[in-house]
């Protein structure tokens, strides 16, 4: 008695899988909680273990083949059923081939004899001269083929091996269009393995498919994204400009004398340390994805990941608000609203423009407020009560490709958090109780903070919870449009 084992879920969301290697063959013997094989989706790749001990009787799913869960993998018995899918796979492959052999038999131009369709067969070795002269009065009608009664009966010969080439040649397509979508290369890909060529940059039209059939496989896509570029067309250098200050003295800016007095003054009069955090932020990425345009279109403002950050950070001063005070020595004050700074490159220098009271805006208002004060501070249009007040300072360092760094905090404010760039990485998850490895969205967020006022524990505490926010990724209440 055989078992089988359906493809179980992998997630809440995820509905359907592709078999992307199997570890086990026909007639193998598996013990149970032992890996069957590897599946692939489009959140995790994982391997689905046995839930029974017993022999591989028939794979039911091949790889590269894209199925919904609960379908039905592989059947698992005692082993006297291992045999039989092996002796039935060659009697059916030549029962589809029968009716394509007959639909092409009738379009040949030159039939078996109406008088005896079915004894020629067997006689046909013996009986080749009385044959011969039979084919002759059907090619009569033909004009052209009179003056050559002999070469008519050697043609269909030659010609009886044509349809049944044609036949398998047919109805290969139509087996195969199934387990994935055709491209311009003439393989098949999945649905899988074509988000993979798309996130590694590579055009499957180049691909040589290693599968079933030709099809491309992850590992094609994987061994293409590896492979070294073409030397005939070298890549031409990075050619950076060389600037017009080498050699040359110039006078501190009034900006610069301030930025600098202010920096150092906070590093003597403050023991400042910095906390890290990597945060998965796939499912803001995916939320952001599936609403930017609609996002541009209602409020004008391009949706970046800032304001996602914008507002963790400040909903977790609002809990943790130890990070949002200030220090004069004797006395700690919590202010009762959350104002923050944002810092902006300039051609002058950097600037912090303040978002007065920013805990009360959604989404939309914070990315309003961050492209309204960057777009002004960088044309000087600022009034010079929008760079004072603040209580706590983003940085977004990340907007230059640097993953984290260690933010200096400015006086009289006690901490600045520093967002790096958010890039995809492989990073180990757990999937019902499984490890596996999946393509995540990451980020570093760093913590600068007065050591005197904040410990240790309390930075930890604050980035945990926009760390938690973040990952939750639950922001679709607080968009704003």
């Amino acid at each position: 008695m055989s078992e089988s084992v359906s493809l179980p879920a992998l997630g809440e969301s995820v509905t359907e899988g592709t078999v992307t290697r199997w570890l086990k063959n026909v007639g193998d013997r598996v013990e149970v909680d032992e890996p069957l094989l590897e599946v692939s989706t489009d959140k995790v790749d994982t391997e689905i273990p046995s839930p029974v001990a017993g022999v591989v009787e028939e794979i039911l799913v091949q790889e590269d083949e894209t199925v919904e869960v609960g379908t039905a993998l592989v059947r698992i018995g005692d082993g006297s059923g291992a045999a039989a899918p092996a002796e039935s796979a060659p009697q059916e492959a030549p029962a589809e081939e029968a009716p394509a052999a007959e639909e092409a038999a009738p379009a040949e131009p030159v039939p078996a004899p109406t008088p005896e369709p079915v004894a020629p067969p067997e006689p046909a070795p013996a009986a080749q001269p009385e044959a011969a002269p039979e084919p002759e009065p059907e090619p009569a009608p033909q004009p052209a083929a009179a003056p050559q009664p002999e070469p008519a009966p050697s043609a269909p010969a030659p010609a009886a091996p044509v349809p049944a080439a044609a036949a398998p040649a047919a109805s290969a397509p139509t087996g195969a269009e199934p387990s994935g979508g055709a491209h311009a290369g003439g393989g098949y890909v999945t649905p899988i393995v074509r988000k993979l060529a798309a996130e590694q940059g590579v055009d499957l039209d180049s691909v040589t498919g290693t599968g079933v059939g030709g099809r491309i496989r992850k590992q094609d896509v994987l061994d293409a994204a590896s492979a070294p570029a073409a030397p005939s067309a070298p890549a031409a250098p990075v050619k950076l400009e060389v600037s017009p200050l080498r050699g040359t003295t110039a006078p501190a800016s009034r900006l610069t004398k301030v930025m600098s007095q202010r920096a150092v003054e906070s590093m003597q009069q403050t023991a400042q340390l910095t906390t890290v955090v990597k945060v998965d932020v796939t499912k803001v990425a995916a939320l952001r994805d599936k609403v930017k345009a609609d996002f541009q279109a209602k409020t004008g403002n391009k949706l970046s990941f800032l304001p996602f950050f914008a507002k963790a950070a400040l909903e977790a001063l609002q809990a943790y608000p130890i990070i949002n005070s200030t220090f004069d020595g004797e006395t700690i004050t919590y202010p009762a609203t959350e104002n923050l700074a944002i810092a902006v490159d300039t051609d002058r220098g950097l600037l912090t423009p303040v978002i007065k009271d920013a805990s009360t805006l959604d989404i939309a208002g914070l990315a309003a407020q961050i492209a309204d004060l960057a777009g002004r501070t960088r044309e000087n249009k600022l009034k010079p009560d929008e760079l004072a007040g603040g209580t706590f300072t983003l940085t977004n360092t990340g907007s230059r490709g640097a993953l984290f760094d260690t933010p200096v905090v400015f006086l009289p404010q006690s901490a600045i958090l520093g967002t790096g760039t958010v890039q995809k990485e492989p990073v180990v998850v757990t999937v019902d109780g499984q490890d596996a490895i999946a393509i995540r969205s990451t980020v570093y967020l760093a913590l600068s903070y007065d050591h005197r006022t904040i410990a240790g524990a309390d930075a930890a505490r604050y980035l945990t919870a926009v760390k938690a926010r973040l990952e939750e990724g639950a922001f679709e209440g607080d968009l704003g449009i």
